[in-house]
């Protein structure tokens, strides 16, 4: 059969590092670049755009929202909402203004959305957060015409079980137009044997429910656009993954399409959305001009 199942504890570790695999800088190094690069470009898009900070979408520390408004928001006005990676257990929305510039600039709002990361917040508490932060952001703005997802590495895992929410219990459908998953964990099963899953402690079943490849909605939306997007330097796994929840959604009667981006790793494919020029920026705002 082959597969993670068959690799050495050591090799699946490997697999499952995305540091280790970017050509530009040492393991360390990457990891600090990319603290540094999300931290400044928050404060460029803090400095040049109206914004509401930390809004509160529930009662919990972390559960609040940085709202980024357009720079002339003519009546209803699209809105981009970005979940922060950090394998779950480090980042948060203070991050994760990086790529409001572009997008505000042209009419879209931006929503850095914060949950509790581990070891305070678990899967199942994480899933929730983000689905109840989609359904506070419909509620309380009622300019917003449009939700467009946007989660990197472990958000986008996060945003994709926003795909997979059953919205009755919420009391509200929020209209998602779109999302773009960047380098994402679809299924978390190989991480339960990584060190990745020390902080997280995921028990196989926690693993199954919150894994969106096991959870493929089948009544596919006709509005929604999903793109998935993995680096040329993620690993074999990362890629793989992406792939084969790209062809799930498909099979599933989703509108899908993948996008494999050269000359990128796991962590500069998402920081270069502070760069209008920058094809996955464009892809992101064809996307929303499309709808």
């Amino acid at each position: 059969m082959g597969g993670w199942r068959d690799m050495p504890v050591e090799a699946l570790e490997q697999q499952y590092s995305p540091s280790r695999w970017s050509p530009r800088l040492d393991s360390e190094a990457v990891i600090q670049a990319h603290l540094e690069a999300t931290a400044a470009g928050t404060q460029r898009a803090r400095a040049g755009a109206q914004t509401s900070l930390h809004v509160p979408y529930g009662d919990g520390d972390r559960e609040k929202l940085d709202i980024y408004f357009p720079a002339e928001p003519a009546g209803a006005f699209p809105a981009l909402v970005y979940i922060h990676g950090g394998y779950w257990q480090c980042l948060s929305k203070d991050e994760s203004g990086f790529a409001a510039p572009p997008l505000v600039s042209q009419g879209v709002a931006v929503v850095a959305v914060g949950y509790d990361i581990a070891p305070k917040g678990h899967m199942d508490a994480m899933v929730l957060q983000v689905r109840r932060s989609l359904a506070f952001l419909v509620r309380r703005y009622s300019g917003i015409r449009g939700l467009y997802l946007c989660g990197h590495s472990a958000g986008a895992h996060l945003a994709a079980m926003v795909l997979a929410t059953d919205w009755t219990e919420y009391g509200v459908v929020p209209d998602i137009k779109g999302a773009v998953l960047v380098s994402g964990v679809y299924d978390l099963e190989p991480i339960l044997h990584t060190y990745v899953n020390d902080a997280l402690n995921m028990s196989r079943e926690v693993a199954q429910r919150n894994s969106p490849m096991l959870c493929v909605p089948s009544a596919a939306p006709v509005s929604c656009e999903v793109l998935v997007a993995v680096a040329q330097h993620d690993s074999p796994e990362f890629r793989r993954q992406s792939q084969e929840y790209g062809q799930a959604l498909r099979a599933a009667g989703w509108s899908v399409s993948l996008l494999d981006l050269a000359g990128v790793d796991h962590f500069d494919i998402i920081e270069k959305l502070s760069e209008e020029s920058y094809v996955l920026t464009q892809v992101i705002l064809n996307m929303i001009s499309r709808a």
